[in-house]
């Protein structure tokens, strides 16, 4: 007796899924993540930028030239000094990034290694960690950045150092706070029961674990240390002529409010798109580390 006949028929092969599930397929769907990152983007992209070029050179001064609306030659116009705004905020963005940068990696350096001491060693240690940190706290960045110029002038350095100091407790605290929530894991437990000591745990256990929050802490860190820089600058303790600065450039438009309100609008809106940037990218990045609303994305 024959094999009844079977026809194959051939059925149409679905599209592979992109993996959802994946950190940049989450973080693409993103609105925050993806508008802080564009925001961001064009901030850094700004300071690269005036490395090799700029539209005009923003230490030169054209004294006939002051003032002029935005035009062909000027697109956003010129200042009081005759400087092209364009480049002076090309270059200001420059300068902001690299306090914000150095300035940032200090709190994290100091902070964070501080941090994970007070919560490995405890007792007498964390105890003088954390009331150093406390005292801190009484020297905001402005204050800081007074006594540092007292003692050395002010300038870019006394704006680091400054804002560096002030985002040292912040880093400390949070830092501690999270690592021990990490030893009292069970995890933690048994590599303590193992024979594993506490630098070890600290950086095979504790620190990988409490990556993801110092990662979304810092770029709200950044954040406020370009509020911090413009403000040094503004009152004439952090970067200094001819060194082009936002904070220098709405110090400059401040009597020109009147006759010129625009010159104040520039840099103020820089100031505003870089640090709305990096808050939308921290709060992206909270969202997407998050294992609980992972699942839900």
């Amino acid at each position: 007796m024959s094999a009844p006949l079977t026809t194959s028929v051939d059925l149409p092969i679905a599209p592979h899924p992109l993996p959802a599930k994946t950190f940049w397929g989450r973080a693409l769907r993103h609105r925050s993540f993806v508008l802080g990152g564009v925001l961001s983007l064009l901030v850094v992209a700004s300071a690269a930028l005036s490395l090799v070029w700029t539209p005009w050179s923003p230490y030169e001064i054209d004294i006939a030239s002051k003032l002029q609306p935005p035009s062909a030659a000027h697109w956003l116009g010129t200042d009081t000094f005759g400087r092209d705004i364009v480049s002076l905020l090309l270059a200001g963005a420059r300068a902001t990034i690299l306090v914000g940068i150095i300035a940032v990696s200090i709190g994290l350096t100091f902070g964070v290694c501080l941090g994970l001491i007070a919560s490995a060693k405890r007792g007498w240690t964390e105890e003088i960690i954390m009331r150093f940190s406390d005292f801190t706290f009484a020297f905001p960045a402005v204050l800081s950045a007074i006594m540092l110029a007292a003692v050395a002038g002010p300038g870019m350095l006394t704006s680091i150092i400054a804002i560096g100091i002030f985002q040292i407790p912040t880093l400390i605290r949070l830092t501690r706070g999270s690592a021990n929530a990490i030893w009292a894991r069970e995890y933690v437990l048994a590599a303590r029961a193992s024979g594993k000591g506490a630098f070890r745990i600290t950086i095979e256990h504790v620190l990988p674990n409490i990556l993801s929050i110092l990662i979304v802490q810092a770029t709200i860190q950044f954040a406020l240390a370009i509020l911090a820089e413009a403000a040094l600058s503004y009152l004439g303790l952090g970067t200094q002529p001819p060194q082009p600065s936002w904070g220098r450039m709405l110090n400059d438009a401040q009597t020109m409010l009147f006759q010129s309100p625009m010159l104040a609008v520039y840099p103020g809106a820089a100031i505003a798109i870089a640090v709305l940037g990096l808050n939308l990218l921290g709060d992206g990045l909270r969202d997407l580390f998050d294992p609980r609303l992972a699942r839900e994305r």
